[in-house]
């Protein structure tokens, strides 16, 4: 379906209704991403990253919220990324809506919570699938500093790709585990080995001491 349409999400649910009984979890795992300097930015990439990563999260909760409130259960598992819990260089477009979904998420569970209506998120690091290859980047410009942070970061990002080679595996595993298992309450679920480091070491270091080390991480010479 076309998350950004809330016609195609209907004509979607109205299908699946057809063929089963009940909707037991929706998993919203649409996303894209789009590097770009903020000077750089042009709008209607924004808008594709807005409308995808974060409004598709809300039309799709919107639409199916009824049919669970109705049989008085569901679960939606909305797909953060460590990118909605750190802030990292060349992601303001990206980290953005990725926090949006967090924060939309853990509101909306207060509201659901009487109709035994579960809601979490889970956060990755980069997994080995075409998600790196596919993310649009802003053009070259004449400022140097900034074409040697893309090439830079790019690179890492990459690299951490292919090293993560069980991670698609372990997203799985555990994605089938949380709807099997659905939390009474809001939860917060981080996988692999990336995602847990950077999440607790953002909160040991706290931002400051976190910012430096990306910087002197970044900018080495």
């Amino acid at each position: 379906m076309d998350v950004t349409s809330q016609e195609s999400i209907e004509n979607a649910k109205n299908q699946i209704l057809a063929e089963h009984d009940s909707i037991d979890a929706i998993v919203n795992n649409a996303g894209v991403g789009y590097r770009s300097f903020v000077e750089l930015s042009v709008d209607a990439e924004i808008d594709s990253i807005v409308n995808i990563n974060w409004l598709g999260v809300v039309k799709m909760c919107r639409a199916f919220i009824p049919h669970f409130r109705e049989q008085r259960k569901g679960q939606f598992i909305n797909i953060s990324s460590i990118a909605g819990l750190v802030n990292l260089p060349l992601g303001s477009f990206y980290h953005s809506t990725k926090q949006a979904v967090e924060s939309f998420s853990e509101c909306m569970s207060y509201e659901l919570m009487e109709f035994n209506i579960s809601v979490c998120t889970v956060q990755f690091g980069n997994a080995p699938t075409n998600f790196q290859k596919n993310v649009v980047k802003c053009q070259k410009s004449d400022i140097q500093s900034y074409n040697c942070m893309m090439e830079k970061i790019s690179e890492i990002l990459q690299n951490k790709s292919t090293k993560n080679a069980t991670l698609t595996q372990d997203i799985v595993e555990k994605i089938f585990d949380i709807a099997e298992h659905p939390s009474k309450c809001f939860r917060k679920y981080t996988i692999g080995f990336d995602a847990n480091f950077m999440r607790y070491f953002r909160r040991f270091l706290g931002y400051r001491l976190f910012n430096i080390v990306i910087r002197r991480k970044v900018f080495a010479k």
